[in-house]
């Protein structure tokens, strides 16, 4: 018997939530268990609450079933939670976990404060969609919840190229490919393509970057006015903050877009043993040693300052 097994005995709905502004793994972790649930336990009522995921994820099996309205005032039996390590990051949908009877977290942030009723969470994972592989039954994991496994995690292993892949990560990536998904597509479609107008939006991030402490640090911010200009939201940043950490010499990068006034999400990503998680803790974050993230206020130098003196604490 399974983990997930377990917890849904006598379940008979259940909401599933990940954190705002999705990316890969938390799309594909939050359909993977959806999928699965509606194809071995079609006796249960399970809705997914997550605001409007990008386009580049629309080959994934029921996307057009997440719900972006959370004005519905529903209660369940069971509410699960993927890749979010603190309840804050539900934004406006955490009242379905507040009312929910019981829950589980399941998620691979070593920030997480275990705020499950039952928690499964496992730092050292690559991906939430890789410790929730754990809890399903291999051998009824269908192809389509296969593809949101491997989405999930080739979205938080940067195509198996951060130093969070291990040989367990590279063995699910098999298990899953074994299920006759079209791995190739998966990865440039919703890796690698990019449109016109995130082109343009990425040029403009690297042509305005900046480099700080000795060229071991890079930051590039993008403004509210610049994003309604090229008519772009959160999910069109996608792969800025990677390109900038692979910036040659650079230990620390920095991406930040404004997303009120004087209001920030910060991404950090490191290139060396500087743990950018303990930054995005003291803001208020969280995250990995190498991948974190918070928001901040202020304007873009009082950001930059005050993450430039956490970093110097590290770097000196």
């Amino acid at each position: 018997m399974s983990f997930l097994e377990t917890i849904l005995k006598d379940v008979k709905d259940v909401a599933i939530l990940g954190h705002v502004r999705p990316d890969g793994d938390c799309i594909g972790s939050c359909l993977a268990v959806y999928n699965y649930l509606e194809e071995n336990y079609p006796d249960i009522h399970a809705v997914v609450y997550l605001e409007e995921p990008s386009v580049k994820f629309s080959y994934l099996k029921n996307i057009d079933r997440i719900v972006s309205d959370f004005g519905r005032d529903e209660s369940y039996d069971l509410c699960i939670c993927l890749d979010s390590s603190d309840t804050l990051r539900f934004g406006e949908a955490v009242k379905y976990l507040n009312t929910a009877k019981k829950s589980l977290c399941v998620d691979h942030h070593i920030t997480n404060i275990g705020y499950g009723t039952e928690n499964v969470v496992k730092g050292d994972a690559s991906s939430t969609c890789e410790v929730l592989y754990g809890l399903l039954d291999e051998s009824r994991i269908s192809k389509a919840v296969a593809e949101c496994i491997y989405t999930g995690i080739i979205h938080d292993t940067g195509v198996f190229k951060y130093d969070c892949t291990s040989a367990k990560t590279m063995e699910i990536a098999g298990k899953m490919m074994g299920k006759g998904i079209n791995f190739s597509s998966i990865i440039d479609d919703s890796f690698y393509r990019k449109t016109y107008i995130q082109n343009q939006i990425l040029g403009r991030a690297l042509l305005e970057s900046i480099t700080f402490h000795d060229g071991r640090c890079i930051f590039s911010a993008i403004s509210k006015k610049e994003m309604d200009f090229y008519e772009v939201g959160s999910a069109d940043m996608d792969g800025i903050i990677d390109q900038l950490r692979i910036t040659e010499g650079v230990e620390c990068a920095i991406f930040i877009y404004e997303t009120a006034c004087r209001e920030y999400k910060v991404s950090l990503r490191s290139t060396t043993e500087l743990d950018v998680s303990k930054i995005a803790v003291y803001f208020g974050g969280g995250g990995h040693k190498k991948a974190a993230g918070c928001t901040m206020t202020g304007s873009v130098h009082d950001v930059i300052n005050n993450l430039s003196d956490q970093i110097a604490k590290q770097l000196n």
